[in-house]
């Protein structure tokens, strides 16, 4: 469940962004054959912009569509709103939850700890850890990691602070069984170098073949052919992040002819200029 190319998937949207639940099936067929688990309902999602009975629907129907294993979103800056959404994904058929740290009001290395511990202590399913300071305004120190690896049910961190100092010390003071994924398209392979078992990914929905084709070879101990695909794939993790997640994402889908819609607002969709460059990106890749 914890290992290998695991996109964070988009929800797509129909014209009056309603969410376009036949969409996700669409996409789910694309994916289904080339990764090792799903993310629905996590910041590529809109999450941010779900209600939570859309965001709990979302979960459960990729739950009951795929076999693949699901690590539902359920993250909030509310303990509260955390604890309501993990039971419910939980109910929901979820295999995992995933907790964003709290962004916005920026808690200290001890309420994060109490944060985790609180969620723990209420559901059954493992907890995977989201630190990602670039959206949330704090940085989950490898420190603070050590100590949210003690709790019970938390089984590791989707790591998405981009500095690989810290990802390797997390990586040498947790015990063996704390799984670390890269939570950056682009660290991939040198996360799975320092010994991270993978990546939750945004680039996963456009190119899975092409990710798994490069996690495979890493794992056979081909590390020139991984490091092959690492450069091919460079271009388009570039693109994917040539305005805000998931902006881009959900045009490559859209160009791709699978499911996507516009996003809602604040968000808006990636502007002409910006969709050439994707476009070639794209058509290097044989992808369109």
């Amino acid at each position: 469940m914890f290992e290998g190319i695991i996109p964070a998937l988009v929800t797509p949207f129909k014209e009056n962004f309603d969410v376009d639940f036949e969409g996700i099936a669409r996409n789910l067929d694309y994916l289904e054959r080339h990764v090792n688990a799903l993310v629905p309902a996590g910041t590529t999602g809109e999450a941010a912009t779900l209600s939570y009975e859309e965001h709990i629907e979302v979960v459960r129907y990729v739950c009951e569509t795929s076999k693949k294993p699901v690590i539902a979103g359920a993250g909030s800056n509310s303990t509260r709103e955390a604890l309501y959404l993990a039971k419910e994904v939980e109910k929901a058929g979820a295999d995992a939850a995933m907790f964003v740290t709290p962004y916005y009001n920026k808690p200290n290395p001890d309420g994060l700890v109490q944060h985790y511990s609180e969620i723990s202590k209420e559901i059954s399913i493992p907890i995977i850890v989201y630190n990602v300071p670039s959206r949330t305004g704090i940085n989950t120190t490898p420190e603070t990691v050590k100590r949210l690896a003690e709790i019970d049910g938390v089984a590791g961190i989707k790591e998405a602070s981009g500095n690989l100092k810290q990802v390797a010390e997390i990586i040498r003071t947790t015990p063996e069984d704390f799984i670390l994924l890269s939570g950056e398209d682009f660290l991939t392979l040198p996360v799975l170098l320092l010994g991270g078992k993978g990546v939750i990914s945004v680039a996963a929905n456009v190119a899975p073949q092409i990710m798994q084709e490069m996690y495979q070879a890493f794992q056979n101990g081909d590390v020139e052919k991984a490091k092959e695909l690492h450069y091919r794939l460079m271009p388009l993790y570039d693109a994917l992040f040539i305005d805000t997640n998931p902006i881009p994402v959900k045009k490559a889908l859209e160009l791709m002819g699978l499911a996507a819609g516009k996003p809602r607002l604040p968000l808006v969709e990636l502007n002409d200029q910006k969709t050439e460059r994707l476009k070639a990106v794209l058509r290097e890749l044989e992808l369109i």
